[in-house]
């Protein structure tokens, strides 16, 4: 079987289903996204893996993994969402130490958080993006809003659940801020480990450069 490489293309919040996010990974060469749904804490690890300029004061458990993997001289080499049954991604961590390879299964929001921290990529078989893939609709609107290319979904069709955007409120709220006002916003976030409210911040202050 092929296998398809991936790339992260955004993670957005489900107002339907409380706590949960959908992570949205893209065919490298393609335009079929892969939606996944995942936890609170998992969508934070990978949020904080993708916005460099987030430090937490005390590693997370993905951070912790990854000092103890370099300590101990364990490289993840690749992801491979290597199943799909019943709506549910099942997915493998390709490692090495001392030029054996290791395959170990793992959810996938937990290794993909971890592949990112490793820059490692992420891989799907072709018949798996064939089975779940689909082709994500914009309005004129939503594009012009768009300009840092972030995600917005207007469907997932993964059991029937429909997964949105941060409530525009939200939003709308952040873009009165100045930008002296988003950094020390951040800040205060960062300090009181409110890592979703950081990454949303941090997407309004990209905007603005």
């Amino acid at each position: 079987m092929s296998l398809v490489r991936l790339k992260i293309k955004g993670i957005s919040y489900s107002q339907t289903q409380n706590g949960a996010y959908a992570l949205i990974l893209n065919e490298v060469e393609g335009d079929r996204k892969l939606p996944i749904v995942i936890g609170a804490f998992e969508a934070q690890s990978i949020a904080i893996a993708l916005e460099k300029e987030i430090k937490p004061p005390r590693p997370l458990t993905h951070d912790l993994f990854k000092n103890f993997a370099d300590r101990f001289q364990i490289v993840v080499k690749q992801v491979i969402i290597h199943k799909l049954v019943d709506g549910v991604f099942y997915s493998s961590i390709i490692c090495e130490r001392e030029n054996v390879e290791e395959i170990i299964d793992a959810r996938t929001s937990d290794a993909i958080a971890l592949a990112l921290r490793f820059d490692a990529p992420i891989f799907t078989y072709k018949t798996i993006l064939d089975k779940a893939g689909i082709f994500l609709k914009f309005s004129s609107k939503e594009k012009e809003e768009d300009d840092d290319d972030s995600i917005v979904v207007d469907e997932i069709l993964q059991e029937g659940e429909t997964v949105e955007i941060e409530s525009g409120a939200e939003a709308q709220g952040y873009r009165e801020l100045s930008l002296e006002e988003l950094h020390k916003e951040l800040d205060k976030a960062v300090a009181n480990e409110d890592y979703e409210k950081a990454a949303k911040l941090r997407d309004e202050i990209s905007k603005r450069k």
